[in-house]
This record gives structure tokens, sequence and C-alpha cells, in this order.
């Protein structure tokens, strides 16, 4: 018999103090999330934006709810008024439609950069040119509905430690970049989100400051 609660105070107690913990709830039920949320767990984050909705509505209201998957930009108007932080912000154009929603809510919305930093196609993000083209445009500094509060990575999916590690380091040594060169006077831009069941350890020695749970707590997906 699998025992969340324990699983996550395990997990908790493992976990230097300066680690964010995000229990990535997908496909989980809400007895689940609620066993979860009653160790004290307050943090939790959703991959897709319409089951995001669906839980939020059964459950308490001092949940604070991240967006961690790939977000539409037609699916932004849904979230925002409540999100506590995007991580996946992987293009421009959806920076900016998150701005606009956000300005419409008087709401200034928690972002997270994400770069691309595994070997495979199918990951979302910008690349560092990319990044540094749009922080030195003139649109990205009109933009004041959005608080860019660090960058987001997710690692190749392999077993080879080396590679991971790399990865994760190429992403802390980009966030050093992007602090001294954009945002060495900002105090909110501090997170570097890296690291999931199979590879937080590597993303904590390496600079974490985030880490995306879902399957150490909740056990593993159908």
């Amino acid at each position: 018999m699998l025992n969340i609660a324990a699983n996550i105070k395990i997990l908790k107690h493992e976990l230097p103090q300066k680690v964010k913990l995000v229990a990535v709830s997908k496909t989980k039920s809400v007895n689940d999330i609620l066993e979860i949320y009653n160790t004290g767990q307050r943090i939790f984050g959703e991959n897709r934006v319409q089951e995001l909705i669906s839980k939020k509505e059964l459950l308490p209201h001092d949940i604070e709810w991240h967006l961690i998957g790939h977000l539409q930009s037609n699916k932004v108007r849904y979230i925002v008024p409540f999100i506590g932080m995007i991580h996946s912000v992987d293009s421009f154009k959806l920076l900016k439609v998150i701005d606009t929603e956000a300005l419409k809510c008087g709401r200034r919305v928690d972002c997270l950069l994400q770069v691309h930093i595994a070997k495979e196609e199918t990951k979302f993000g910008f690349s560092p040119d990319e990044l540094k083209l749009m922080l030195e445009s003139e649109e990205y500094k009109k933009l004041g509905s959005v608080n860019i509060c660090g960058l987001m990575g997710m690692a190749t999916f392999t077993d080879n430690t080396d590679q991971v590690r790399d990865e994760f380091r190429f992403l802390a040594d980009c966030f050093k970049d992007m602090k001294r060169k954009y945002f060495k006077e900002d105090v909110s831009f501090t997170e570097i989100s890296m690291g999931m069941s199979g590879d937080y350890s590597i993303a904590i020695e390496e600079g974490s400051t985030i880490i995306r749970i879902g399957s150490i707590i909740f056990g593993e997906r159908k």
C-alpha cells in the first residue's frame, strides 16, 4: 500500500531549506492531493489548464497552483486570475499574452523563462541567444504585468547522469549570465526550476531552487 503522506514527509526531510517543492499532481485525484495538502504542502503543479481549473474548484483556496506544462496562448486567460507561477514561458509571444491578460486582471504574474537544455527536439524553450534578443528588445521593456522570477529547464530523459548534470549546469550558468546582464537589480530573479523525480538530487547539487516532483510522492502514473 502506497503511503503518499509518508513519501512527501521523507522527501521534505531530505531537501535543503532553500529548495522549494512543487508536488506534481497531474492525473492524480482530489483525494490524493488532499492527503498531501494535509501534511502541510501548499504548492502543487499541473501540466494542463483544464485539469488545473477543475481541481482548483474542489480544493482548498490557499493552494498555490503552478503551471508547469506547455501553455497555449489561447488558454492563458483562464489561469492568469489566480495562478501562483507559470514555469513554462517558452516564447516571447506567450509572455506578451500573459502580460496582456494579467493587465486586465490588475495582477503581476510570476513567470519563469523556459530554456531548451535537453538534447531532445520535443522539449520547448528559448535558446540563450533568443533570451538575450527578447530581453534587449524595446517591446520586452514595455511589459509591466509579468514578473520574471528566473529560469526553468527539463533535462534529457536518459540514464546518462553526466549528460543530465551537464544540462543542469548549463541552465545554472545561463541563470547567472542573465542575472548579471539583465536582472542585477531585480530582487525577484532568484529561481532555477530544474529537477524531477528521476534527477532532482543532481539538479539540487547544480543549484536548483525549485524541484517538480510527482512519482516519488504519488507513485508511478498508470
